[in-house]
């Protein structure tokens, strides 16, 4: 989803989006307004945002503390947020579809970074396996991301 997308979204949730120049983090949210570092790039900007998101969608608390085991849990449910909401396995499907080649042609025809990218398919790759079947489709994350439109034959008289 793009950056414009999410800052919709976001708006007609009630949320405000500010921008400061954080030196530690690259994006925060307190009560109904997020606040993203104003040095990132789109890409960089729109993944963060998903993350915040993810954050107001499925945290309760404060988490800042990830010594916690259910802080970190949390942390992680608004990032596996965030990957679903901007890559997921349609994201990459319709990639293969438009004949991306590599991992950073998929991440720019998404306008997400190649780093959250890579972390997405990571953990798709701990949550399906080897491969997950989407519609037609057979996505695989061994050896290498990989996606086959699967065809079915078929006798007639």
């Amino acid at each position: 989803m793009s950056y414009d997308l999410l800052l919709n979204e976001a708006y007609a949730n009630g949320i405000t989006i500010k921008e400061r120049p954080f030196k530690t983090y690259d994006g925060r949210i307190k009560n109904q307004t997020i606040y993203l570092r104003q040095d990132m790039n789109t890409a960089k900007k729109s993944c963060v945002l998903a993350e915040e998101l993810g954050h107001y969608y499925t945290t309760v608390g404060d988490i800042l503390d990830q010594g916690n085991v259910n802080n970190r849990k949390q942390e992680l449910r608004a990032r596996i947020w965030a990957y679903n909401k901007q890559i997921g396995l349609y994201g990459i499907i319709q990639a293969y579809k438009a004949r991306m080649q590599n991992s950073q042609e998929v991440a720019d025809y998404l306008g997400v970074t190649l780093p959250f990218l890579q972390d997405a398919i990571e953990y798709y790759h701990q949550k399906y396996g080897i491969c997950t079947t989407v519609d037609n489709y057979i996505v695989f994350f061994e050896p290498c991301l990989a996606v086959m439109e699967s065809v079915s034959y078929y006798e007639s008289d």
